[in-house]
């Protein structure tokens, strides 16, 4: 094995054992045992625990940051961004369940700042340009878009994470139900939401 196949190695079996036991219940010698090496490998690779689940965090907000912002492109107009954005997140649940439950864990100091925190903050500045544009079209604040996007931002990853366990609905009706919220409002509810057919096309 490579020194590059050994780290990607060393790196999934750390992702499973952390979305499994959290940072704390893991240990290098767990993690180098199933990967059927020393531990003074994954001190070489990552300089420690720390290090390796650093590298792991990194990677997963990125995917997520990156489909999120992919789906939001997709859509044409303001609803089918929220649509898209939505979309994407409980698809990145879908995927990618073990990084999800990594991500929204309790931030911890080998990962610099609350992850899931940090989550909720990278993504919402990518959705809130959008929200200067759609403010600045009919007339309200835009100094108010960043506060809006934590809200909108907040509200779907807090979903997720309720979604993550339950699995139910399906990830396309929760994704409705969602922007029916956002978009109408608790005031003008549509009885029986239902995706655009442009964003139940992503797969």
């Amino acid at each position: 094995m490579t020194g590059k196949e050994r780290r990607e190695q060393l790196i999934e079996i750390g992702r499973a054992l952390f979305a499994e036991r959290g940072f704390d219940g893991t240990a290098v010698e767990e993690i180098a045992a199933k990967a059927g090496v020393s531990k003074p490998v994954v001190y070489e690779h990552f300089g420690g625990k720390e290090g390796l689940y650093a590298v792991v965090v990194d990677r997963e907000m990125t995917r997520l940051v990156d489909m999120v912002t992919r789906g939001m492109a997709e859509g044409r107009h303001y609803r089918g961004k929220l649509e898209g954005a939505a979309l994407a997140l409980l698809e990145y649940i879908e995927e990618s369940t073990d990084g999800f439950r990594i991500l929204v864990r309790d931030s911890h100091a080998a990962s610099g700042t609350g992850t899931f925190a940090s989550l909720i903050s990278d993504i919402a500045t990518h959705v809130e340009y959008i929200l200067v544009e759609e403010f600045d079209r009919y007339g309200y604040d835009g100094k108010l878009a960043p506060m809006y996007a934590q809200m909108l931002v907040g509200m779907v990853a807090m979903t997720g994470q309720w979604w993550l366990e339950v699995r139910k609905p399906r990830r396309e009706e929760v994704a409705a139900h969602l922007v029916n919220l956002a978009w109408n409002g608790l005031a003008h509810l549509e009885p029986n939401p239902r995706l655009r057919p442009s964003s139940r096309r992503r797969r």
